[in-house]
């Protein structure tokens, strides 16, 4: 790390505790582990390397930190509807995570749903991604910003604000769009439905963005927890690269994926054309725009080049 990348981070880490994985692992002594080895296989995302020692250690703590957070918010309202002589329901604890394409950030927030959703006060756990917020291809390509599908301007904000808003407000019922990666596409008429959980995890690339005007709400507004998965930017270039070859022979294969025309690529071909979406896409919406969100997040995993998790912030109260 050079002397300005120090400078530029130590006031945001400054807000934080940091610990280190040792200290982090023993916050799990005690704790069963309530997912089997399948289970992890087969939430484990294209080159994640997900464990599972790396649950245990790393994510059930976590998990458990987060239910609690919600009983605490929970008894929060209760008490401030008891305050205000109102029987006020107490409406979901909404959690983001948040980080660079292939970071690992997917995997990470299915973990989670499954991992909180076994704590006896969170017992119903919502996951919903932002992919569903993107504006459809169509008016992508009539905006002129076909190239820029990731970055903060290519997403409906206005309609992911409401869903938020609405999910918070207490709504029984709430729907998201529905995103087919195999499309590459929204999918019309298609929907996630979240009614009322106990927790909704929300997975976004931008989520921790801060509103385009002072007079917007952000998005991070309606968060009551968020994660910011992170990792050097070269590590991430690698996974990157891993999973595009990975996918040219998975998913891109079927011949009604959207990047099918990649699968007939030859090792040569698949690794430079992964690393030109890198290096012209992904990379400068992670400098201009996902990594300068850090800061923001109540809690910070800092990954090692083999994926385990070796730091963790977590904001001071």
């Amino acid at each position: 790390m050079s002397a300005d990348d120090a400078s530029t981070i130590s006031p945001a880490l400054s807000l934080y505790r940091e610990i280190d994985r040792a200290d982090w692992a023993r916050l799990a002594a005690g704790m069963s582990q309530p997912l089997s080895e399948t289970e992890i296989i087969q939430i484990r995302g294209l080159g994640d390397r997900l464990d599972m020692a790396e649950v245990a250690q790393v994510y059930l703590p976590l998990s458990r930190l987060l239910s609690l957070y919600a009983k605490a918010i929970k008894r929060l309202g209760a008490e401030t509807s008891s305050f205000l002589g109102d029987d006020e329901a107490a409406t979901p604890f909404v959690v983001a995570v948040a980080g660079s394409v292939a970071v690992g950030k997917s995997t990470i927030a299915r973990l989670l749903r499954e991992l909180m959703s076994r704590w006896p006060d969170t017992p119903r756990v919502e996951l919903v991604t932002t992919d569903g917020f993107l504006y459809p291809n169509a008016e992508l390509e009539r905006r002129g910003i076909m190239s820029r599908k990731g970055f903060p301007e290519s997403y409906d904000r206005r309609a992911l604000v409401s869903f938020l808003t609405e999910v918070k407000s207490g709504a029984p019922e709430v729907k998201a769009p529905y995103y087919s990666h195999m499309r590459y596409d929204i999918v019309p008429d298609a929907h996630t439905t979240v009614r009322r959980p106990d927790v909704v995890i929300v997975e976004g690339l931008n989520v921790l963005q801060p509103p385009p005007t002072p007079n917007d709400v952000a998005v991070s507004d309606l968060f009551d927890f968020s994660v910011y998965v992170d990792a050097d930017p070269g590590n991430i270039a690698q996974w990157y690269v891993e999973r595009f070859m990975a996918l040219r022979t998975g998913a891109f294969a079927n011949p009604n994926s959207f990047f099918n025309v990649f699968s007939h690529l030859s090792d040569e071909e698949a690794v430079q054309t992964a690393m030109g979406y890198w290096n012209d896409i992904n990379l400068p919406n992670l400098v201009e725009n996902v990594l300068p969100t850090r800061h923001r997040a109540s809690l910070v995993l800092q990954k090692a080049a083999d994926h385990t998790v070796e730091r963790v912030l977590l904001r001071k109260l």
